[in-house]
C-alpha cells in the first residue's frame, strides 16, 4: 500500500485560465493544463469562450467531462472568478456536473464595490454576474510569499489547503494554473509574457 506522501504525489489538477485578448473581439482560447502534482505536466486542453459572455461554466463543464484526463483529476483550479473578461464561471454547478472539486484561485483580495461597479456599467445582467462571482466566496491561503484568495466547492477547506501548497512550486499560484496563463499568452502573442 502507497503511503500518504506517494499519493499526494499522484494527484492530478487541471488549471483553467483564458487566453490574451482584445476587448472588442468575439471569442478568446481557455487552456487547461493538468499537471501530476508538484509540477510533472501530462496534458492540455484548449477550449473557445465568449469574451464578456456567459458560457464559461458550459465550456469548462464540456471541456472536462470530454477529457480523457477526467477520471484521474482530483481538482479543477480556475485562475479568477471569470473568464474572457467578466464571463463569471458557476463553480458549483461545475462541480455538480463533473464530479470534481473546484477552485479559484487570485492574488488579490476580490473588491466586490469596484466589480459592482464595473458590472453595473457594462452589463443589463450585473446582478446576475455579481450573484454568481459572491456565491463563490473568498477565503485566504497563505503562501511562502503572500496570501491568495480562494472559492471552492466540492472539497472541504483544509484539505484544498495542502493540495494547493503541494500544487505549488515556487511563487504564490499552483503550477497548472500559472502554465496554463503562459500557454494561453504564447498562443496569442507568439511568446509568453508578463507575470504568471
Amino acid at each position: 500500500m502507497e503511503d500518504q506522501k506517494t499519493n499526494k504525489s499522484q494527484v492530478r489538477i487541471l488549471g483553467i485560465d483564458d487566453a490574451s485578448f482584445t476587448f472588442g473581439e468575439d471569442k478568446t482560447k481557455v487552456v487547461g493544463v493538468v499537471v501530476r502534482c508538484p509540477g510533472y505536466v501530462e496534458g492540455v486542453m484548449m477550449s473557445d469562450i465568449t469574451i464578456d459572455g456567459l458560457d464559461s461554466t458550459e465550456v469548462v463543464i464540456r471541456m472536462v467531462n470530454r477529457s480523457r484526463y477526467k477520471r484521474q483529476l482530483k481538482l479543477i483550479i480556475i485562475d479568477g472568478a471569470a473568464l474572457g473578461g467578466f464571463n463569471v464561471v458557476d463553480i458549483h454547478r461545475i462541480n455538480s456536473e463533473t464530479g470534481i472539486a473546484v477552485a479559484t484561485v487570485t492574488r488579490d483580495r476580490p473588491n466586490f464595490k469596484y466589480i459592482e461597479k464595473a458590472l453595473r456599467s457594462h452589463f443589463d445582467d450585473w446582478e446576475y454576474r455579481l450573484k454568481l462571482m459572491k456565491a463563490i466566496g473568498v477565503h485566504e491561503v497563505p503562501t511562502e510569499n503572500k496570501p491568495v484568495y480562494v472559492g471552492y466547492a466540492g472539497m472541504e477547506f483544509e484539505e484544498l489547503k495542502a493540495l494547493l501548497a503541494n500544487a505549488t512550486l515556487r511563487g504564490a499560484l499552483p503550477e497548472a494554473v500559472r502554465l496554463a496563463h503562459l500557454i494561453g499568452a504564447a498562443f496569442v502573442k507568439g511568446e509568453s509574457h508578463g507575470r504568471a
